[in-house]
């Protein structure tokens, strides 16, 4: 994580495994709107990650488990973004309109999973187009 001032710059996710969205821990599926579709769901060793249709909601866990922070971003707040493919990872570079930046990280990809993760991208940055 870089900061300036205290002030964190980019918040960084490594997510390893796509989940079934039956799978979802409880607490993950209260932040889901009704009426919301969830497209995809990723997890790391205490984090999670939900990209539903209009929102992308992440659970940030703290190793000792004192604190979780969560992040929903309304797609209409991304003001800019790139989707970057490398051997076995992909990774998703965020800039939102508060000028924060996020920076998701895909590992253990393979064609399959790239593919699961550009449909996704691709249905987020159609609703961060502002009329």
């Amino acid at each position: 994580m870089a900061y300036m001032k205290l002030k964190e710059l980019t918040k960084y996710f490594d997510f390893k495994h796509e989940m079934d969205v039956r799978d979802l821990p409880f607490y993950a599926m209260e932040y889901i709107n009704q009426g919301e579709k969830i497209l995809l769901a990723y997890k790391t060793a205490r984090d999670h990650a939900v990209f539903t249709d209009q929102t992308m909601i992440l659970f940030d866990r703290d190793i000792m488990g004192t604190y979780k922070k969560i992040h929903i971003v309304p797609y209409p707040s991304i003001s800019t973004s790139a989707i970057c493919f490398k051997p076995g990872k992909a990774e998703l570079l965020l800039s939102l309109d508060s000028g924060y930046q996020i920076r998701l990280v895909f590992v253990n990809m393979n064609h399959e999973k790239k593919e699961h993760l550009k449909v996704a991208y691709k249905a987020m940055m159609k609703k961060s187009v502002k009329a």
